[in-house]
């Protein structure tokens, strides 16, 4: 078992160089159309293994819903099969450039604590999205 202090901080005095966020970005990104059923967008999840579906395009973003977002939808006893994904998805995105560090955006997540960060492309385009988890293994 390793305790807190036993951890290495990703501090730049401690010589850790932060990599490129685009250096974890795996690309995989499953993007719906904003009238999926919740029902046909969890099954969509649990399929490609992912936590985050992107409500859009690559070109063009207009949300996302989270294995959250469902679980709440679960949770407050909504219709699954006759909500849609617009009608809970997140409209408040949280954007970094593919140069933006794993530091950086790690950095974002924890003063926010969200889970998930869109990265785009220089011509706004989405590159990917980078998980919390994809975070973590950069570091360890």
């Amino acid at each position: 078992m390793t305790d807190i202090g036993d951890l290495v901080p990703l501090d730049d005095e401690m010589g850790f160089t932060s990599p490129p966020v685009a250096s974890i970005l795996g690309g995989d990104v499953v993007a719906v159309e904003p009238t999926l059923s919740l029902l046909a967008a969890s099954e969509k999840m649990h399929a490609a293994g992912y936590g985050i579906l992107v409500v859009g395009t690559r070109e063009r973003v207009e949300g996302v819903v989270s294995e959250r977002d469902i679980l709440r939808a679960v949770a407050t006893g909504t219709d699954l099969a006759a909500t849609t994904v617009g009608d809970i998805e997140s409209t408040h995105l949280r954007w970094a450039a593919t140069a933006s560090t794993v530091r950086d955006v790690a950095e974002e997540m924890m003063e926010d604590y969200i889970r998930h960060v869109l990265v785009r492309n220089d011509d706004g385009t989405l590159a990917g999205i980078v998980s919390m988890r994809d975070v973590l293994g950069a570091v360890m």
